[in-house]
């Protein structure tokens, strides 16, 4: 399974412009800084998660003086296609379809197709917050099971609701506020110990993995020889327990302070927490290797590796570890973006220059 064609109409710089990568092998995309490459790739990775790994709002995908940005990919597997349609709005929700049926959640766009994005800001997963951490877990969980995809997507809405409710008491615990939070507390104790569950059995199963490719990544520079990850939950107990005793501060502050959107991933290195206690190295590495990890793991549950997005990775890796990166990846589609030569380790079935795909820009 793989992209065969990629249309982009009003997508960030870009007025229009046509990607077509190699199916099977890898494809490198060149150009300088500045002239679109990693925005080729984010358009790929949003017909697979609905949203820009680089964490850009609607209004920075959408081309300046215009309204709505499309994208319009094609997926071939076992020699069928799909075809992934997205019309991104400045003002106003968007749209998201498959072979012209509407999206009902982010789990059917990961089932209709996978991507792993490797990126320089990866180093971020590790030293940055909570969220990116929940999210790395919460993607792979999305690909992995279409049920597992709904359940985050059922507690992502029980927060909202609940969230709105907070909102409205004002500050009051009146009984009519006390009542419906009664009937939140609940379903969100169900899905959230559920999904709770999910991520730990998740972990649990990733940690082998991310240890194997520290391994295999460490060089001299990082000076660690383990790498493990922890689940954190942002309570202790029973959750639903943790909500009633949460309750008076939340109607205060109007917001849900336990829960799974509030947990945490630990990640460590000999033991250290990774985040405030690793060198630079040992968090790149780090954040290489859970990376590596889940896309590992993907391809063997699923017998097929996702479509693999290297945004410039190797011009913040150096020869070594560049070539242990390479050496560890699966068979599969690969595109990458560079501005810098590759390692002679990368075999490129196409090599396509960005100013060559048909792009007119202002």
């Amino acid at each position: 399974m793989g992209l065969t064609r990629l249309d982009l109409q009003d997508f960030r710089i870009f007025r229009e412009a046509r990607f077509q990568p190699d199916l099977e092998g890898t494809t490198v995309l060149l150009g300088p800084n500045g002239t679109g490459k990693t925005t080729v790739l984010e358009a790929i990775s949003y017909l697979a998660s609905a949203r820009s790994f680089r964490g850009a709002t609607k209004e920075v995908l959408v081309r300046q003086h215009e309204a709505t940005a499309y994208l319009h990919g094609t997926i071939s597997r076992h020699s069928r296609d799909t075809i992934i349609d997205a019309a991104i709005n400045r003002t106003g929700p968007g749209k998201m379809l498959i072979n012209k049926q509407p999206v009902q959640t982010k789990s059917d766009l990961a089932q209709a197709f996978t991507v792993t994005t490797f990126t320089p800001d990866d180093i971020l997963v590790v030293r940055g917050g909570p969220s990116g951490r929940r999210d790395l877990l919460d993607d792979a969980l999305a690909v992995l099971s279409p049920a597992a995809g709904q359940l985050i997507e059922t507690v992502e809405r029980i927060l909202r609701q609940r969230g709105a409710l907070l909102k409205q008491a004002k500050g009051k615990l009146t009984p009519e506020i006390e009542s419906t939070l009664e009937i939140w507390d609940e379903r969100l104790s169900v899905a959230g110990t559920q999904l709770i569950s999910l991520r730990t059995q998740l972990i649990a199963d990733l940690e082998p993995e991310v240890a194997a490719a520290y391994v295999a990544l460490a060089t001299e520079e990082t000076n660690s020889q383990s790498a493990s990850l922890a689940y954190t939950p942002s309570f202790s107990g029973d959750l639903r327990a943790a909500l009633f005793r949460a309750r008076p501060d939340d109607v205060r502050r109007a917001q849900t302070t336990v829960g799974p959107h509030r947990d945490d991933l630990l990640m460590l290195v000999n033991g250290r927490d990774a985040r405030t206690q690793a060198s630079q190295g040992e968090q790149r590495c780090l954040a290489l290797s859970v990376r590596l990890a889940v896309h590992q793991f993907v391809t063997r549950h699923h017998g097929r590796p996702p479509t693999l997005l290297l945004d410039d990775v190797f011009s913040e890796l150096d020869p070594d570890r560049a070539r242990r990166l390479v050496a560890a990846l699966p068979l599969g589609q690969t595109i990458i973006s560079s501005a810098v030569p590759l390692p002679r380790d990368v075999q490129a079935a196409t090599v396509i220059d960005v100013a060559t795909l048909g792009v007119t820009s202002d």
